[in-house]
């Protein structure tokens, strides 16, 4: 495990200056990590996508706890480093380890993963979860720790305040659960929010195009104080038809977007096929 003193002379020895642009906010507590790993229930068979593994805190404690870990870093000095830290931390495991330099939303794995367990860059947390989730079928769960408030909207349910075009796109693919809050304090440099973890188990999605559902959603959630019958006349091509696609999925057009469900959107986007 890392602490504090090891993030810090790691840091230092690559002349690293942790960046915003990056996300880079390193986990230093051993507890923490041990916690995420913990909750995130994995067994001798899971191969593990690690996003931004960073100084390596997250991928030295799960290295023991599965069978592989694939760490996706973009940052190719902190790539080229972390296999050096594994094997003088942990030798003996140093061969769980695959590193894949590039970005998350772009890179190419040839190894199937069967979970994410990730401390995720804040400024890409959703949109990387989304396209593991759409590329990675294999995917069956995840843990991934970020923005507290961005937990919120990914775990958020229909009626909820905090629900929103996030909740409904993460349901399409799985059940999202926060399960804990972590302190600002655990990390270097601090951040200026708290984070938390969210779980995620994959499950069937409803039947229907996603890309034709998901284009909906955007529509509904683009004008949020509006009834879906006006937030979607742009969408349908006009009020009354989309209060017509409405009704026939069963569904008030004057209720607003934040009250359905991920289903009651895809018998919405249905509609416009028959």
């Amino acid at each position: 495990m890392l602490g504090p003193a090891d993030v810090r002379r790691l840091a230092g020895e690559l002349g690293l200056r942790p960046t915003k642009r990056l996300g880079q906010n390193f986990v230093h507590d051993p507890n923490t990590v041990r916690r995420i790993v913990t909750a995130a229930g994995l067994t001798d068979d899971d191969v593990v996508v690690e996003v931004g593994p960073g100084l390596g805190s997250l991928t030295l404690a799960l290295l023991p706890a599965c069978a592989r870990v694939l760490a996706v870093e973009v940052d190719p000095v902190l790539a080229a480093r972390l296999p050096a830290t594994v094997a003088d931390r942990a030798p003996g495991l140093a061969d769980r380890l695959d590193v894949v330099e590039g970005d998350a939303l772009r890179v190419t794995l040839d190894t199937a993963p069967t979970s994410l367990v990730a401390n995720l860059p804040y400024n890409v947390s959703v949109p990387v979860v989304l396209h593991l989730l759409a590329t990675l079928p294999s995917l069956r769960s995840a843990l991934v720790m970020v923005q507290a408030e961005v937990a919120d909207r990914m775990a958020a349910g229909p009626g909820s305040r905090v629900y929103g075009v996030p909740s409904v796109k993460i349901a399409w693919y799985a059940d999202a659960r926060r399960v804990a809050t972590v302190p600002r304090s655990v990390f270097w440099p601090v951040p200026n929010v708290d984070s938390a973890l969210v779980r995620l188990t994959r499950r069937e999605p409803p039947p229907g195009d996603r890309d034709a559902v998901f284009g909906l959603v955007d529509a509904a959630f683009a004008q949020r104080r509006k009834t879906l019958r006006a937030a979607l006349a742009g969408w349908a091509g006009s009020a009354a038809r989309a209060g017509g696609l409405l009704e026939r999925a069963g569904v008030d057009p004057g209720t607003r977007g934040e009250q359905l469900s991920v289903a009651d959107f895809a018998r919405v986007a249905s509609a416009t096929l028959d």
